[in-house]
Parts: C-alpha cells; sequence; structure tokens
C-alpha cells in the first residue's frame, strides 16, 4: 500500500470517507446548493450531464430522510443515521438530445459525485457514498424512472470524532488511509501484467 504523494493537491490528500457525523449540525442551503453547482459543472458525455440528484434532509424533510434512511442495508444505517444530509445519485441512461442509450452516464455521474464530494471537503464537511442500499426500495419509494439507474447514497454532514462510534467503526474511521502501489493500477503501452483484482 502507498500513501499520498506530497505535492498531491492538499483537497485529494485531506478528502476521505467519514464514518462519523456531528448529528446537530446542519448543512445549511448554501452549502448544499455550493455542493450541487459543483456536482453541475462535472464534465460529461455530450455536455449530457445525466447526473440527479435526490435530496434528503433531515432538518428541512424529515420523511424523505428517513425512506432515505430506510433503503440502507443495516451496516450502513447504523453510522449514517447521524448524517444530516443524504443524497441519492442516479444517473440517466438516455440521450437528453435523442433518447438513445448513454453507455458513459454512470462513468459521467461518478464524476458528478467526486466534484461534489470535493468541495464538501473545500467546505470542510465530511462525505461517504454507499454502494449498500435496497435498490428497488429506492426505486418505489423514491419513484425512481425505470431509464433511471440508482447508483449511490452520499451521506454528507460536519465531521465528528470517531470515539463515539461502536468499535469496529471506530477502528475502521481511525484506519490511515492507503491506496494500492500505481504500478498494481497503470499500464503504459498495453495491459502488462495479471489484475490483482483476480484469483
Amino acid at each position: 500500500m502507498s500513501e499520498p504523494h506530497p505535492d498531491l493537491h492538499p483537497l485529494l490528500r485531506q478528502r476521505h470517507s467519514a464514518l462519523a457525523y456531528d448529528p446537530e449540525r446542519p448543512v445549511t442551503e448554501a452549502q448544499l446548493e455550493l455542493l450541487l453547482e459543483a456536482a453541475n459543472w462535472a464534465p460529461s458525455s455530450y455536455g449530457d450531464q445525466p447526473w440527479r440528484f435526490i435530496v434528503c434532509d433531515r432538518l428541512r424533510d424529515r420523511p424523505a430522510w428517513e425512506q432515505a434512511l430506510d433503503c440502507l442495508l443495516p451496516g450502513n444505517r447504523e453510522w449514517a443515521r447521524h448524517a444530516p444530509l443524504l443524497l441519492l445519485a442516479c444517473a440517466s441512461e438516455r440521450l437528453s438530445r435523442d433518447g438513445q442509450p448513454n453507455r458513459w452516464a454512470q462513468y459521467d455521474t461518478g464524476a458528478a459525485v467526486e466534484n461534489l464530494s470535493l468541495q464538501a471537503c473545500a467546505l470542510g464537511l465530511a462525505t461517504r457514498q454507499m454502494g449498500g442500499f435496497h435498490l428497488d426500495r429506492s426505486r418505489e419509494l423514491f419513484a425512481i424512472p425505470e431509464t433511471v439507474t440508482p447508483m449511490a447514497f452520499i451521506a454528507v454532514g460536519h465531521p465528528a470524532d470517531p470515539d463515539g462510534l461502536p468499535d469496529p467503526l471506530r477502528r475502521r474511521a481511525r484506519a490511515p488511509r492507503q491506496r494500492a502501489p500505481l504500478d498494481e493500477r497503470v499500464h503504459y503501452g498495453r495491459w502488462r501484467h495479471p489484475d490483482p483484482a483476480r484469483p
């Protein structure tokens, strides 16, 4: 495993997937607007902007936030219940210009979420993306069309001290942030070695 390069941009070095959130500090409307604006300036194929966000704010729309929490798997629900804001990032799978399939929709939605996450970090907020949720329940509860794919829930809030978490979560939150060495993920010119994700 490798540590971040010392010359990496501070936002990239600081951003992490937080597990501990302050339940008493809301995300302001101005902060939320800036997060969504950052997402909206992500690059996308044909400039189609296929990302869609469902905003569930505990203080401004408690029923929607509770529905979002109910969609999460128990392991995520345990800590995400402290986050004041839960967003559901979705990908619109058809191009708006002609209705044809957009095979880059999910890729582009991921770029928008990364923009949002970095803007959150710049504002002193914490985020964590979650793939552990009930897809069908999310579709039903939030009336998501069939041409739109729910991709991930995102917890957003002010970071809190991980010491308040139950022991297994506290250990995860305190674990050093590491990445695989670049030579396991990058190929120059052609594919040159086995993929470490394969058995």
